[in-house]
């Protein structure tokens, strides 16, 4: 005879729930946020670019920090260091010593480190806020165009396709050069930064805007947002609370990859001699002084295109792993 079964049911006739079992975790939600931190996580190449990105931010903020403890400063002249006869510095390596770590530049003998420090200052500053310049105009214009429709979106949609297809370097060297030297408080390199910035912001927008306006005409036709509009919610709400923190994620992965484009622009700019003005360092005014030295000294060439090289990967890799982990599809 089988052991008869055991009977779980009350004095009721009901029968007990399962108690939780010991040592077990308690199911748990996760956010969007907290599901691209883990993917960013796993991701060795993006932190690492990431890493880079931090401490070249660091650099450009501590500069002035950085050439006080190593004792030089980026315009002040070595000419002692300067071979008479070739114009070349002094020793092998582009004169590379214990007081000046990567050299000094030729003629002017000033400490490659240092304006290194100081460029990166300067590249720093227009990737970033000519960036916030076009996430802010794109972002804008974007919405409207693609929330609102009609007229509207074919007006700013024809002004995007003008944008895209204007020779934007020839535009900044053109407006660069008639500009005076003093505007709205500014003067020199003041002015030509100021200019820089909201040049290549405002050619920068429609990319982003055209990015925000096909997303914002997918959003619009989403339940929940018909569901606000059927509880009476209005054009800036919806706009606010319903459609810009949805956009998040697209804009911060275009503004990490517009950054080192920016980057680029501002030092083929200054290498083309309508940037920042010496003794102000860049590492396009850099590359362009060595062109003349690359055969006596290729040290002066290498180090600024490698601090180029560097700083655009670092911002590619990152922003390509942030896209990635921004990806609801993604499976990584």
């Amino acid at each position: 005879m089988t052991a008869p079964l055991h009977d779980t049911s009350t004095a009721t006739g009901t029968s007990e729930p399962a108690g939780p079992v010991p040592g077990a975790k308690a199911i748990e939600g996760r956010s969007l946020g907290r599901i691209a931190w883990e993917r960013l996580k796993r991701d060795k190449v993006t932190l690492a670019g990431g890493a880079v990105v931090l401490l070249l931010i660091l650099v450009a903020i501590f500069a002035p920090l950085i050439t006080a403890l190593t004792g030089q400063s980026p315009e002040v002249r070595n000419e002692h260091l300067i071979d008479p006869l070739f114009s070349t510095p002094k020793g092998a390596l582009g004169g590379i010593s214990a007081e000046h770590w990567l050299g000094v530049e030729p003629v002017s003998g000033r400490d490659i480190l240092a304006r290194i420090v100081y460029g990166a200052r300067v590249s720093i500053l227009v990737g970033f806020l000519s960036a916030f310049v076009a996430v802010v105009f794109g972002a804008v214009l974007g919405t409207l165009a693609g929330y609102f429709g009609g007229w509207l979106d074919a007006v700013i949609s024809r002004v995007m396709d003008m944008l895209l297809a204007f020779p934007q370097l020839l535009f900044i060297i053109s407006l660069i050069s008639v500009m005076p030297n003093n505007l709205l408080g500014l003067t020199g390199t003041g002015v030509r930064l100021l200019v820089m910035i909201l040049v290549i912001g405002f050619f920068g927008w429609p990319y982003i805007g055209r990015i925000v306006r096909g997303q914002v005409l997918s959003l619009r036709e989403r339940e929940y947002i018909e569901a606000a509009r059927s509880l009476g919610a209005g054009r800036r709400y919806i706009i606010t609370r319903e459609l810009l923190p949805n956009l998040v994620a697209p804009i911060t992965v275009y503004t990490t990859l517009m950054i080192p484009t920016n980057i680029l622009t501002e030092a083929a700019l200054s290498f083309l001699g309508v940037g920042v003005k010496p003794p102000t360092a860049s590492w396009g005014s850099m590359l362009s002084d060595a062109v003349t030295y690359y055969e006596s000294d290729p040290m002066f060439m290498i180090i600024p295109g490698v601090a180029i090289f560097i700083t655009v990967l670092a911002f590619n890799l990152f922003g390509d792993g942030v896209r990635d982990a921004l990806d609801p599809k993604g499976t990584r």
